[in-house]
């Protein structure tokens, strides 16, 4: 039996020990700039001949290195090996499948400093916000690993006298998962962990933007001991790779987070019945929002502008969750304008990898 859940900690950066710690890593990270990492097919490294580059946004001439570049010949051929995976994979015990994802996360556990460095140089999260999404993306290793274990129980069902009624959750089979750039890890990791604790199997393709942080996740997926195909890695262009497996006739669900405009699109065209389909798709898609906090005249102003400033500024406010309105009680409006023009003016900017808090 696994213990009850419990959120990974978060680093305290105030501590020394701590941002010496830090630095180190970025200097290993550092060690490995200009790598390439192929696709992942069944298992196999596969280089396709093409790179997509990645680059440091705080310095757009530095190249932090590059993954092969899929074609719709490479989506076949992961679509093939999840599929190929997938009976065995549904068939394994789900207290296999939990113990492989408790793996995945104290790999990831290990890892911690290295794959927010990653982070803070391929997606220029500072160093707080970077080590956030590496111990957010633990949680769902360690969260899905306990709902694997309640998956696998029988669903309540209404007793009929003269009947004998049972009901089990199955998984569906072989899918897609589209993570953003902007959260590479987290949102990367639990949208593929759901899935694969329930018996499924993945083909991932990350954001054209962050796929370093994916290529260093395969390398865990590696270690973890995850069979050959249930975790597929295809990086490539959206408008080419990503359509395709979206209309793929062997894709039955597609995982997606990103903006409003291409999750209606993805969510259209996964509609569309194509030849050999057996099934309607199952699509997950999660979009960008505008979010509003509001202050009225009891709120501690104190406490309010600072909640502010983190919301609309932390990460560039380059997340969904991030303010982007503010409604204010005319009663403190002044107030508020006040401190909060202040509080603006005051933020300081520069390279993630310094740690600016913003």
């Amino acid at each position: 039996m696994l213990p009850a859940f419990a959120n990974e900690p978060l680093t305290d950066f105030t501590v020394p020990k701590h941002q010496a710690a830090f630095r180190q890593a970025l200097a290993r990270v550092r060690g490995r700039l200009g790598g390439h990492w192929p696709l992942v097919i069944g298992g196999e490294e596969v280089d396709t001949g093409s790179k997509i580059v990645s680059r440091n946004p705080c310095q757009p001439a530095e190249v932090i290195g590059s993954t092969a570049a899929a074609t719709p010949k490479h989506v076949d051929l992961a679509l093939d090996a999840a599929w190929e995976a997938f009976p065995a994979w549904a068939r394994r015990r789900a207290e296999d499948r939990a113990a492989l994802l408790v793996k995945l996360a104290a790999e990831m556990r290990r890892r911690k400093l290295e794959l927010a460095a990653w982070e803070t140089l391929e997606a220029s999260k500072n160093w707080t916000e970077a080590e956030a999404d590496v111990a957010e993306a633990i949680d769902f290793c360690e969260y899905y690993a306990r709902q694997s274990l309640e998956f696998a129980q029988p669903v309540p069902v209404h007793d009929y006298p003269g009947e004998i009624n049972q009901s089990w959750l199955q998984p569906l089979g072989a899918g897609v998962v589209i993570p953003p750039w902007n959260f590479p890890l987290a949102i990367l990791t639990g949208m593929a962990a759901g899935p694969v604790a329930a018996g499924n199997t993945v083909v991932i393709k990350p954001s054209s933007y962050t796929p370093l942080v994916a290529g260093v996740f395969m390398e865990m997926v590696a270690a973890a001991g995850f069979p050959a195909g249930v975790i597929n890695f295809l990086p490539g262009l959206g408008g080419e790779v990503g359509d395709y497996l979206v209309d793929h006739r062997r894709t039955r669900f597609i995982n997606f987070t990103g903006s409003r405009q291409v999750g209606v699109r993805l969510t259209a065209r996964a509609a569309q019945i194509h030849p050999g389909q057996q099934w309607l798709k199952r699509v997950c898609v999660e979009l960008g929002g505008k979010d509003a906090l509001v202050i009225d005249e009891t709120a501690d102003l104190e406490a309010a502008i600072p909640a502010v400033i983190s919301s609309a500024f932390g990460f560039q406010g380059q997340k969904c969750s991030a303010a982007s309105r503010l409604i204010v009680l005319q009663k403190v409006y002044a107030a508020v304008l006040e401190r909060l023009v202040a509080a603006v003016e005051a933020l300081q900017v520069g390279p993630a990898e310094e740690n600016y808090p913003v």
